[in-house]
This record gives structure tokens, sequence and C-alpha cells, in this order.
């Protein structure tokens, strides 16, 4: 009894660490369900707040670059207006231009030619007057001449009688030469109030030039801002359109498998509530059956009913075999089912020994081809966990590299960005500089030509001022003044015996025919004659002086207006070398920003694809920890319980055959068979 007490012992403290192994296994599981099931509650949180935000940034992406493409158009559109507007005002204004210049030298001539033929009626030249290129100029302005018919036939008449003889002319010269002179006036009224209307029409040019090239800078300012931002809005719309669809799909996906998970979860927690029932009445029965067989009164009993001989082998009848065949395989709770078929085939008053041999031998073939699938599962488990951790371990490393590429793309597209923009800035500064440069030399050169020509005339003011004293205290260094040139027409009227035209009275300062617009001459008061012989000779030196100054000043200014002249075409060479090298440097870093952006937006769908993938294989190894993970922690036991299984139905059977067996032998394999029940 008491080997049967021990035995018993043993089978209680096998089944209580088969219950810590399962308590443990069960544990990690649920530990993967609680853990799974918060990561995919905050997936699907994040997923469901998230949707409604990319929906809004699409919708309002989506106008925004509806709108910058409207606008775009628009300023194109009104660029090209304001080009056309451009060309159609510098078109009318050459023309406007071109007809004021030939109109106003018309005129001019015109006027040129009235002024002569009043000088030439003034002194009384009737005769060889119509004889003259005026009368002809006359004559062919006469038709277009703003005059009254009356008027204009006395002047007709008056140009074509003179050719025969000159008492033939009606009308007086008088009459004539007040005629010309309106005509004149009027000429010259004309022509003031065309180069008026010429100035004004210059002004309004000019004003409407600086509006249509501001509003058209501004304009291509604008495309090309926006043209910027919405290829940049372009890329966000892409971007937010595919986080999108995943956002969706995640939401989908790990809405399905957290409801996956809970009911595989909660299906697992029953059934290990029955396990965990099933494995404490197992142990509650063999802890009353040791409390039993172990009683010192019990032991007692046992000592005085039970001869020694009764552990010796006996031959026991047929009745006896099958009890105890039978208690044997319906011992304990929770065996097999198959089992007890074999025990109600014991029943009865005829029993088929053989058959139920027969039904032994299979359920030993049977526990052998459940041994070899359990092999066969521990090879495919042990395969497939390997595969799959092996994949994980190349997809987190896939994962580091993209996540890197991204960081170092984004790092260059941050330097790529700072660097155009910075080259951008320089060229726009550059431009800048060489616009007031140009500006600068202009000025200089206007400053230089104004500078120049007062010098100039006043170094011509000093040599006539030189000369005029020369002439009244040293004739013999005093230099007439050259003879005029007469033109064509006066040498006619001379040749004639007409007298020539009075040379009029030269202009500019003090009538020496120089000219300084700010210069300005104090008039003298008159004084009474003194001549000043010896001062002149002092005031001469000074006045060579000054010229020598003047000139001395004049070479400077030319050879500084050359060096100035030298530095602003070198300044001018070295921009525009710089601006090419500057514009092929941002050429070649736009396109290698084009380049890092597409490899960027590559990286980072590579990345959301890489992602995916982990968490499908993360997915397939968390399934196959819940196929596997019993099997593998339990499969050297069931190996064993198998064994022992096998072999005590082999005792049955030939228990069943014949054999003589002792009473530990049958209690043996009892143990054993309700092993095969539990399993």
């Amino acid at each position: 009894v008491r080997r049967v007490v021990a035995m018993l012992q043993d089978m209680q403290h096998k089944i209580t660490e088969e219950g810590k192994k399962d308590k443990a296994l069960y544990d990690k599981f649920m530990c993967q369900c609680d853990t799974g099931k918060a990561t995919l509650k905050a997936s699907v949180a994040d997923a469901t707040t998230k949707i409604p935000r990319l929906e809004s940034d699409i919708e309002k992406g989506s106008a925004e670059k509806t709108q910058l493409a409207q606008d775009i158009a628009q300023a194109k559109i009104d660029r090209v207006s304001a080009e056309a507007a451009v060309a159609e005002a510098l078109a009318l204004r050459t023309k406007e231009a071109s007809a004021f210049e030939k109109s106003s030298a018309e005129s001019s001539t015109n006027i040129a030619s009235l002024g002569k033929a009043v000088a030439a009626l003034s002194k009384g030249l009737e005769g060889s007057f119509l004889q003259t290129p005026v009368a002809s100029a006359l004559r062919k302005m006469l038709p277009d001449a703003d005059l009254s018919d009356a008027d204009r036939d006395s002047l007709s008449v008056f140009l074509q009688g003179q050719q025969g003889d000159e008492e033939e002319v009606p009308s007086s010269t008088m009459e004539i030469l007040g005629i010309i002179k309106t005509m004149k006036e009027d000429m010259e009224k004309d022509l003031q109030e065309a180069t008026t209307a010429e100035n004004e029409s210059k002004k309004q040019y000019e004003a409407l030039m600086d509006a249509k090239n501001k509003e058209i800078a501004a304009l291509k300012s604008a495309v090309e801002t926006k043209t910027a931002r919405l290829g940049d809005a372009g890329i966000e719309l892409v971007d937010a359109a595919d986080d999108l669809e995943d956002s969706r799909n995640i939401l989908k996906e790990d809405s399905a498998f957290l409801q996956t998970l809970e009911s595989d979860c909660g299906t697992r927690g029953g059934e290990w509530d029955k396990i965990v029932k099933t494995r404490g009445d197992e142990l509650i029965a063999l802890a009353d059956t040791i409390k039993v067989l172990n009683d010192d009164d019990a032991l007692d009993l046992f000592k005085k009913a039970i001869p020694a001989s009764s552990f010796i082998q006996v031959q026991y009848s047929s009745k006896d075999v099958l009890d105890q065949a039978r208690r044997a395989l319906e011992g304990g709770k929770g065996h097999d089912f198959r089992l007890d078929l074999i025990s109600l085939a014991m029943r009865g008053k005829k029993v088929n020994f053989d058959k139920v041999v027969g039904m032994l031998d299979q359920m030993v073939t049977l526990l052998k081809e459940e041994q070899t699938d359990d092999d066969s599962k521990k090879a495919y488990c042990t395969k497939e966990l390997d595969a799959a951790d092996d994949l994980k371990k190349n997809l987190e490393r896939t994962e580091s590299q993209i996540t890197t590429a991204i960081a170092e793309g984004k790092e260059v597209m941050k330097a790529l960005f700072v660097d155009i923009e910075s080259l951008t800035a320089g060229i726009k500064d550059l431009d800048h500089k060489v616009v007031e440069a140009t500006q600068l030399r202009k000025e200089e050169n206007a400053n230089y030509k104004q500078d120049l020509a007062a010098n100039t005339a006043a170094q011509e003011l000093l040599n006539i001022a030189k000369n005029r004293l020369m002439k009244f205290y040293n004739p013999a260094g005093y230099k007439p003044a050259p003879k005029v040139e007469l033109a064509a027409a006066d040498r006619i009227v001379v040749n004639l015996g007409g007298d020539a035209p009075a040379t009029p009275a030269p202009g500019g300062i003090a009538g020496t025919g120089v000219r300084a617009s700010f210069v300005q001459v104090k008039r003298e008061t008159k004084q009474e004659y003194s001549p000043k012989t010896k001062e002149s000779g002092g005031v001469i030196a000074m006045i060579d002086l000054l010229i020598q100054d003047l000139a001395k000043e004049m070479t400077e200014m030319k050879t500084g207006e050359k060096d100035a002249q030298g530095d602003y075409e070198h300044f001018m060479s070295d921009s525009a070398n710089k601006r090419e090298t500057d514009s092929k440097s941002l050429s070649t870093k736009e396109a290698t920003k084009a380049g890092a952006e597409e490899s960027l937006l590559k990286n980072e769908a590579d990345h959301k694809a890489n992602a995916k993938e982990l968490k499908g294989n993360m997915e397939i190894i968390m399934g196959l920890h819940q196929e596997c993970d019993w099997l593998l922690a339990n499969f050297d036991v069931r190996v064993k319980a198998r064994s022992d299984e096998v072999e005590s139905l082999n005792r049955a059977k030939a228990v069943l055959s014949g054999a003589d067996f002792s009473f530990l032998q049958t209690v043996a394999m009892t143990r054993h068979l309700r092993r095969v029940s539990r399993h």
C-alpha cells in the first residue's frame, strides 16, 4: 500500500509541475494578447483621429493647388497683356517720334526759308528773290499753307508774276511781306505746339513704360513664387493622399486583427479555466485517495486484510482480468473518450477478447501516428519560426537603413535649399549692383561731359578774352575771327547784286558765341575809358595761367574718365563671369535637388512598404507562437507520456491475452491509462 501511495504522490507532483509549465505558457500568451491589443487599440485610435485630419488637409491642399494654378494662369495672361501693351506703346511712340522728327525738320526748313524771304523782301529784292531757291520753297509750301483764299491768291500771283515784266506784279511788297511773316509766325507757333505735344507724349510714354515694367516684374515674381509653391503643394498633396490610403488600410487591418485577437484571447481564457478546473479536480482526487490510503487505521487494516502473497504474481479469472482492465481504463477524470469505447467493449456477459485486443492495437497505432504528427509539427514550427525571425531581422535592418537614408536625404535637401536660396539672393544682389554701377557710371560720364564742356567753354572764353585784350593792347598778337561762309542761297543773292544777309549777332556769354548754361555774366556799369596798358600784361599772363590750369585739369579729367570706364568694364566682365558661374551652379543644385526629392520620395515609399511588411511579419510570428508555443514547450513531456501509454496498452493487451501480472503492474498500467485519458 505504501508503494501505491508513493506512486500516487509521484503522479500528484508531476501533475503540479505540468500545471506550472502550462501556467507560464498561458501567462506568456495572455501577455502577448494584452500587449498586442494595447498596440492595436492605439493604432486604431491614431488612425481614427488621423484620417479626418488628412481628408481636411487634402481638401484644403486641392483648393490651394487649384487656386494657385488659376492665379499662375491669370498672372501669365496679365504679363503677356502687359508685354503686348509695352510693345504696342513702343511701336506707337517710335511712329510718333519719327513723324514728329520729319514734321519738325520740314517745319524748321520752311521757317528758315520764310525768314530768308522776309529778309530779302525787306531789302527790296523782289525781282531777284523770285529766282532763288527760297521762292521755289515758298511755291511748294503754298498749297498746304494755312491762308485765306485772298492771301493765297495774292502770294501765288506774286510768286508767279515776276517771271517777265516786274510791273505785272499785282500786289504790293508790303502786303506780300505781311503774308509771309504771318505764315512764318503760324509755322513757328505750330512747331512750338508740336514740340510741346511731343515732350508731353514722351513723358506719358516714359510713365507708362515705368508702370508696365513694374507690373511685368511683379507678375513675373508672382509666377515664379506661385509656381514653386504649386510644386510643393502637389508633392504635399500626393504625400497626404498616400498617407490617407495607408491610414485607411491600417485602420481596416488593425480593426479586423484586434477583433480576431480579442476573440482568440477570450476563447483561450475559457479553455484555460476548464484546464485549471480539470487539473484541480484530478489533484483533489489524488489527494483524497492518498489521504485514505495513508491513514494509520487504514494501514493497520491493510496489514491484517492483505496477505504478503498479494504482491506475488497470481492467476486471475477472465472476469477478474476484465474488471482490472476496465477499472484501469475508467480510472481518473477527463480521460480519452477512445478508452471509454474500449471499456464499453469489456462490459457484458459475452466479451470478445480478440475484438478488445484489436481495439488496443488500434489505439497503439493511433498514438504512434499522433506522435509522428507532433514530430512533423515541431519541425514545421521550428523552421517557420526561424525563417520568420530571420525575415524580421532583415526587415528591421532595412528599416534602419531606410530611416538613415531619409534623414540624410532631408539634410541634403535642407543644405541644397540653403545653397539655392543663397545663390539666388547672390545673383539678385549682383544684378542690383550691376544696375547701380551702370547708373553710377552714367552719372559719372554725364558729369564728366558736363564738366569737360564747361572747362572747354571756359578755355574758349578765356582765349576770346585774351584775343580781345591783344586786339587793343597788342594788335600784332591779335587773331581775327574766321570769315563766315555764306549759304548757297545767300551767295546767289550776292551774285545777282544784292546785299549779303546780315550776320546774326553771336550769342552766348557776352556775345562771344561761347555757351554755358551754368555761367552767369554780370553786366558792368559804364565807366570812363582809361587804358591800362601796363596792367594788361599781368592780366593776359593770368589768363594764360588759367588756360594752362584748365588744360591740365581737362587732361586729368580725361585720364580719370578713361580709368573709370576701364574699371567699369572690368567690373561688368567680372560680374558677367560670376553670374554665369553662379547660374550654372544654381542649375546644377536645382537638378541635384530634384534628384534628391525623387530619392527621398522613393525612400519614404520604401519605408511605408517595409513597415507594412514588418507588421505582417510580426502578425505571422504571433500566429506561429499561438500555434506552436504549447507544442514546443510540452513536446518532450508528450513523447514520454505517449511512450508510457503505449507500454500500458501493450500490458493491457498482454493481460487480456492471458498473461499473468502482479497487482503492482496492474496499478502501474492504470496510472498510464489515466495519463492517456488526460492527454
